[in-house]
Order: C-alpha cells, then structure tokens, then sequence
C-alpha cells in the first residue's frame, strides 16, 4: 500500500481491471462446433469451458492447480445471540479442517484440491456493528490485501468459502447496505435460527444500518463497517485473482455478500467468477440474481466451510477435460 488513504489502491485497482480473453473463449466454442456432436449438446459444460479459457487465457483450458481457501472470522455482533451455536465453534471448525477431518478436506481430496485455511484473528472478534464499525479503514485494507496472497503459491482456479459464527447476519446486512432493504428482507435460518431468532437477526441488522447510515453508501465503508475479516479477505482474494487472470468459483452467503461489495464498486468485478451453489439461505438466491450468477449445483448445501465450490471446483475440471479432449480429436 503506497497511498495515504488504505482503500484508494482497491478503488484504483478496482478501476483498472483485466477484460477476458474473448479469443481464447471463441476458440473453446469453435473447437466444440468441431468435434461432431449435436450442436450445444453438453449444455454449460461448454459455457463452463469457455470461461475457464476466457480467464486464464488457455484454449483449451485447464485448471491442473485448483485451490480451495476457507477464511474465518468473528464477530463482535454474536453477542446479540444471532446463531444457536457458540462463538468458539468457529475455532473448532478450523481445528477440525486443520487435523483433516472436516467435510472440505475430504471434497478436496476426492476433487484433487490444494486446501487452505485462514484463522483471522479468532480471538479478536470484530466490533459490534450495532454500535461500532467491524473494522477501522487500515484494518479492513490489511485483511483484504491479506486475502490476496491467497493466490501466492499460484493456482489456475480459486475456490472461496467462509466460517464465522454469526456471518449471516452480518452477510445480511452488508446485502442490506449494498442492495438496500431491511433486515427482514436479507436474515434468514443460518445455522438453525428459530423465528425468535430470526426476528432478533432482523432488528440487529437494522439497528447496524440506522448507526451507520450514509456511510454505507459506499461499497468499500460498508465492508469495513458492517462486514468482517472474513469477508474482506474474500473480497480482497476476488480481486487479486482477476489481476491475475485466475477463475474463480464462489460458494456461500457470506461469499456472495462479499462478492456483491465489489460488484457495486465495478459492475464488472465479477465477470471472472462463477457462482458454485445456492445455500438454504433464503436471501441468497435473491442476491445471485442481483449479481447476475447462476449456480452450478443445486445441492441444498448450507454447511460452509467452501464444500459446494470445492464440489463444484470437479465440474469445472471435468469442463477442462473435455474441451482439451476433444480438442485433440478433432486436432487428430
């Protein structure tokens, strides 16, 4: 970070985005006119295909390093009593991806996946958002540009997912400042939240939007001030992967949440990532509209963690193969 103010490099960067690669896409699509079948019969198996090729610049493309990154935060604003389960089941989860025995490890070795997982300050939540920013300016620009080294050992196809006792609400009303509504409109069930809950959820995302008001009219002041680490640290990883050309598969509400930041920032800032699933969460199938993302899978997976990029990372994989395949059939 080289200027005064800690978000101005995201807001040039995020105003000097790389455009796709439409040759390479055209290419995937005509080597699949080519290879004497049906015309469009494998369906967004080719769609799949050629964006791969469009974001990495191959045709046929491959995606032979996929990376699955989970983040994981707290947040100040459980103590609002916003999720059934305890603010330390956050750490649990991590520890469990850590000792291999969570959901996501076993995906990603069944997909072939590398597995990174980010503990983000657990024992720091962040402020309550009913009465306090998340995040000041330089923390929340840090824990962005942290999420961008996400991609630092190198990878052809990110894969991001979350963990944060509580981030659905907080999700909830980052989609409220971004989308506008109320709390209402964006809470939902999370982890297993009763009506009294979800009621509860719902006054505490509006009391968020009432203290900080105006300020959230901007997409960078409302990741700071009613999101977290784990969601600047996605939309940090977002934007570091369309520098460098990389897909991206998208999973989860918090995800989604974080995703929607940039997107109001630069309608293009998600054109290199692909939805992998809906999540139970009501709201989030309204959120992906708004973004324009369509899911991959249709699984009902609501357990965090990344498990529905990580299973959707075997899709886009299989997409690779078969371009490159028949690709060199027809090449033949």
């Amino acid at each position: 970070m080289t200027s005064a103010l800690p978000f101005d490099d995201f807001r040039d960067l995020l105003g000097n985005l790389p455009l796709a690669d439409l040759k390479a896409e055209a290419r995937v699509r005509e080597l699949f006119a080519k290879a004497g079948k049906p015309e469009n019969s494998l369906g967004r198996v080719e769609d799949i295909a050629a964006w791969l090729a469009a974001w990495s610049g191959r045709a046929p493309p491959a995606a032979t390093r996929p990376l699955m990154a989970v983040f994981a935060g707290n947040h100040g604003v459980a103590r609002h009593g916003i999720s059934p389960r305890p603010v330390a089941a956050t750490a649990n989860a991590v520890e469990l991806c850590a000792a291999g025995g969570a959901a996501i490890n076993q995906i990603c070795i069944a997909n072939d996946l590398g597995l990174k997982v980010f503990d983000l300050a657990l024992h720091i939540p962040t402020g309550d958002i009913t009465e306090d920013a998340a995040l000041d300016e330089r923390g929340c620009a840090a824990t962005m540009a942290f999420g961008m080294e996400a991609i630092a050992g190198g990878t052809d196809l990110l894969c991001l997912g979350d963990l944060g006792v509580g981030n659905s609400t907080v999700a909830a009303a980052l989609l409220a400042a971004v989308f506008g509504g109320r709390g209402v409109d964006w809470v939902g069930p999370g982890s297993g939240a009763d009506a009294a809950m979800r009621a509860r959820k719902a006054e505490v995302v509006d009391a968020a939007l009432a203290f900080h008001g105006r300020d959230l009219e901007d997409p960078l002041e409302a990741l700071r001030r009613v999101g977290g680490r784990e969601f600047a640290a996605i939309a940090g990883a977002i934007l570091a992967a369309r520098m460098q050309r990389i897909p991206v598969l998208l999973d989860g509400f918090a995800a989604t949440a974080a995703a929607a930041v940039l997107h109001a920032a630069n309608p293009a800032a998600l054109d290199h990532c692909l939805l992998a699933s809906l999540s139970p969460e009501p709201a989030h199938a309204r959120a992906a509209e708004r973004l324009g993302l369509r899911p991959l899978l249709d699984l009902g997976i609501g357990h965090g963690e990344g498990a529905g990029a990580a299973l959707a990372a075997g899709l886009v994989k299989a997409a690779a193969l078969t371009s490159s395949g028949m690709a060199a059939a027809v090449r033949g």
